[in-house]
C-alpha cells in the first residue's frame, strides 16, 4: 500500500472504530461529520510497526533525506504513539530523554524559535503603532485640514472617520486578499518583508500630506502593509510553533500589537509640544504619523534571519528545506523528523481529497472548512464590534468630551494602551490551559458591564467625579478585553483552517476584521455625535452580549491540538455543537458558579485511543 493511500484508509479505521460496518462501507471525509462525537484520530494509528518503519525509510529516500533515514524511522514510531515512547523500538536513551523533557519542560525550545517570536512580536508592534498614532494626530490635522468642529459638523465627522478608517477600507477590500498570492510566490518571510516595506514608506508619506484627501490616499495605501502582514504573521507563528505552546506564541501577535498601541500613544505625547518650523505647519502630528514607520525597518533587516515555515515548504515540495527549517525550530533531529513525517501524512490525505478545487469556494462549500470559516468570522467580527477600537482610535476625543484637556486626554489614552498591553500577559499562560473559548466566554459579559458603566458615567455632573468614573470604566473594560477577545481572534483564525486553504482562509478572516474595523472607525465620530457617549457605549455593550451567545453556540475549542487534528474538531456538525452547548451552559453555571455537586456531562471530543478526554474540550461552556 502506498503512502498516499495509508492516511485516508487508516484514518477511516481509526476514526470510526465502534461504528457500524455499513457506515464504514460508505466512509469518506463527510462521514466524521455524521458521528455524534469527533474522535481526534492519529492517521498513523493501526499501521504495523514494521510497515511503518519501512514506509518512513521509503519516504526519506524519495525526498533526498536518505542520510537521516534512521531519524525518520524513529520519528514515525513516535508520531504514531507519542506518549508510549518508553517502549518503542529503535529509540536510544538519549532519544527518550529528549521526549521526556519535551513533556516536562514545555517552554524549553531552541533560541531560533524565540527569535522568530521576537520578529512576529515586532511586526505586531508596528501594526499597533500604525493604528494608534492617529489618535493624537486627530487633535491637530483635523482643524488644520478644515474637518474639525467648526463648520458643517455632520460632514466633518464623516470625513474625520473616513481619514481614520482609510487603511482598514483598503485591508477589507484589497489588502488582505493579496495575502494569498504573496504567500504563494514569496513565502511567509517574503510577504512579511514586502508588507513591512509598504508600512515604512506609507508612514513617511502620511507625514508630508497637506489636505485631508491626500492624507486619506496615503493612509489607504498603508492598508497594503497592514493587511498582508496581519494575515501572514499569525499563520507563520502557528506553523512554526509546537502544538503545546502554539496558542501562547501566536497570541504574541495581539500582545505586542497592544504594546505598539501603547507605544503609539507615547509617540503622540513625545511630539505633542513640537513647534512648527518655517514652511511646516503641524510638524507635531506629522512626526506622530511618521514615527510608526521606523520599527518596520528592523523587521525588513531581521526577517530573512528566521527559518521559513516548514508547512509552507512542504506545500512547495521542498522536503529537505522543511527538515532543515524544523531542525532550527526543534531541540533534536528526532523531533524534527517526527513533526515533518506527521505533517506529511496528514497533508497526503488532504491533497487526495481537495486537489484541483476552488479554494475560496471551499471555505463555504466543504463542511469542515465552513465551520472554521464561521468561527473565524465570529471572533474577528466581534473583535471590532466589542468596541475596543473606538477607544483605540478615538479615546482622546472621548476623554475630551468628558472634560479632559487635550494633554490630559492623551495621558489617559496612554493609560488605556498600557493596561491593554499589561493585561495581555496572563493570556500567555491561560490560552493553552484555560482555552481560547473559555477566555472569550468569561470576558464578554465583563466587557458589556464595563461599557455600560462608562456610558452612564457621562450623566455624572462635570468635575473630577466624572473624569474618574469615565477613566475607570474604560480601564476596567480594557483589563477584561486584553486576556480574552484581544489575543484569541488572530490565534484562533491562524490555526482553524487546513493547510490547503490556510492562506485564503486567513485572508478572509483578516479581511472581515479590517472591513468591520473600517465600519467602526468611519461611523464612530458620527455615532458619538448622534447617540451621545452614553448611547454609543450602550450600543457596543449590546454587541458584547450578542458576542457571548454566538461564541457559545458556534465557536469550538482548538487548544493543545495539532493543526492537522483540528480537522476532527471542525467535523462536528454546527447544529450538534450548538445543541450540546445549550445543554452545557446551565450545567456549568450550576457547577462552577453556584458550586453545586452534579455529574459531568460527556464531552463532545475524545482522543482516539486515549484514556482521558480532551481537556477543555466542548465539555466546558
Amino acid at each position: 500500500m502506498s503512502m498516499s493511500e495509508k492516511p485516508s484508509s487508516r484514518k477511516a479505521d481509526s476514526v470510526l472504530s465502534g461504528v457500524s460496518k455499513e457506515e464504514i462501507k460508505h466512509f469518506d471525509r463527510a462521514a466524521i461529520a455524521n458521528n455524534p462525537n469527533a474522535r481526534l484520530a492519529n492517521p498513523l494509528e493501526g499501521i504495523p510497526q514494521d510497515q511503518l518503519i519501512a514506509d518512513a525509510a521509503a519516504f526519506a529516500k524519495s525526498h533526498d533525506l536518505g542520510h537521516v533515514t534512521e531519524e525518520f524511522q524513529k520519528g514515525a514510531l513516535v508520531a504514531q504513539n507519542p506518549t508510549e515512547f518508553e517502549t518503542l523500538p529503535l529509540l536510544t536513551d538519549e532519544d527518550r530523554n529528549v521526549l521526556r523533557r519535551e513533556m516536562t519542560h514545555r517552554w524549553s525550545h531552541p533560541f531560533q524559535l524565540y527569535y522568530l517570536v521576537i520578529l512576529c512580536s515586532m511586526a505586531a508592534a508596528v501594526q499597533g503603532m500604525d493604528e494608534a498614532v492617529i489618535n493624537g494626530a486627530n487633535l491637530f490635522f483635523a482643524p488644520q485640514f478644515g474637518i474639525g468642529s467648526v463648520g458643517d459638523q455632520s460632514r466633518n465627522q464623516w470625513l474625520l472617520g473616513l481619514v481614520n478608517s482609510a487603511p482598514y477600507l483598503c485591508c477589507g477590500l484589497i489588502g488582505c486578499w493579496v495575502s494569498a498570492p504573496l504567500n504563494k510566490y514569496f513565502g511567509r518571510r517574503g510577504t512579511i518583508f514586502i508588507s513591512a516595506f509598504v508600512s515604512f514608506a506609507t508612514c513617511i508619506w502620511q507625514g508630508v500630506t497637506n489636505t485631508w484627501w491626500h492624507l486619506f490616499i496615503a493612509r489607504f495605501f498603508l492598508g497594503f502593509g497592514i493587511g498582508p502582514k496581519s494575515a501572514t504573521v499569525p499563520v507563520y507563528a502557528a506553523e512554526c510553533a509546537p502544538p503545546v505552546i502554539r496558542g501562547a506564541l501566536v497570541m504574541m501577535w495581539q500582545m505586542w500589537t497592544a504594546f505598539g498601541i501603547m507605544f503609539g500613544y507615547v509617540m503622540d505625547l513625545s511630539f505633542y509640544h513640537v513647534p512648527d518650523k518655517p514652511g511646516i505647519t503641524g510638524l507635531n502630528w506629522r512626526l506622530m504619523l511618521a514615527s510608526a514607520g521606523v520599527p518596520a525597518l528592523f523587521i525588513m533587516m531581521q526577517v530573512y534571519a528566521c527559518p521559513e515555515s516548514p508547512r509552507w515548504l512542504l506545500s512547495k515540495g521542498r522536503y529537505d528545506q522543511a527538515y532543515t527549517s524544523l531542525l532550527r525550530l526543534r531541540n533534536s533531529p528526532l523531533q524534527a523528523a517526527r513533526d515533518l513525517y506527521y505533517i506529511h501524512v496528514q497533508l497526503e490525505a488532504e491533497a487526495e481529497s481537495f486537489q484541483g478545487r476552488n479554494r475560496f469556494l471551499e471555505l463555504f462549500t466543504v463542511p469542515r472548512n465552513r465551520r472554521a470559516t464561521l468561527a473565524a468570522f465570529i471572533v474577528m467580527f466581534m473583535q471590532q464590534f466589542c468596541g475596543v477600537n473606538v477607544i483605540a482610535y478615538y479615546s482622546s476625543s472621548i476623554f475630551s468630551q468628558a472634560s479632559f484637556t487635550d494633554l490630559q486626554a492623551l495621558i489617559a489614552s496612554w493609560g488605556f494602551g498600557m493596561l491593554n498591553w499589561v493585561f495581555a500577559f496572563p493570556a500567555v499562560w491561560t490560552i493553552d490551559t484555560f482555552g481560547r473559548r473559555n477566555l472569550l466566554l468569561t470576558t464578554f459579559p465583563l466587557m458589556a458591564l464595563f461599557l455600560l458603566m462608562t456610558g452612564f458615567s457621562f450623566y455624572i455632573p462635570e468635575g473630577n467625579g466624572r473624569l474618574a468614573v469615565v477613566a475607570l470604566g474604560i480601564y476596567l473594560y480594557t483589563m477584561a478585553y486584553s486576556p480574552g477577545e484581544g489575543p484569541v481572534p488572530f490565534t484562533y483564525s491562524a490555526e482553524a483552517f487546513p493547510l490547503y486553504v490556510r492562506d485564503v482562509g486567513m485572508g478572509f478572516a483578516t479581511a472581515v476584521l479590517w472591513f468591520f474595523n473600517f465600519v467602526v472607525a468611519i461611523t464612530f465620530p458620527r455615532l458619538l455625535g448622534a447617540f451621545t457617549p452614553t448611547g454609543a457605549f450602550g450600543w457596543y455593550a449590546a454587541w458584547n452580549v450578542f458576542g457571548f451567545f454566538v461564541i457559545l453556540l458556534f465557536v469550538p475549542e482548538t487548544k493543545a491540538l495539532s493543526l492537522e487534528e483540528l480537522d476532527q474538531v471542525f467535523s462536528v456538525p454546527t447544529h450538534r455543537h450548538a445543541s450540546y452547548q445549550l445543554k452545557a451552559l446551565p450545567h456549568n453555571i450550576k457547577k462552577y458558579i453556584f458550586r453545586m455537586k452534579i455529574e459531568d456531562m460527556p464531552p463532545l471530543y475524545k482522543h482516539e485511543g486515549a484514556t482521558h478526554y480532551t481537556p477543555g474540550g466542548a465539555g466546558h461552556a
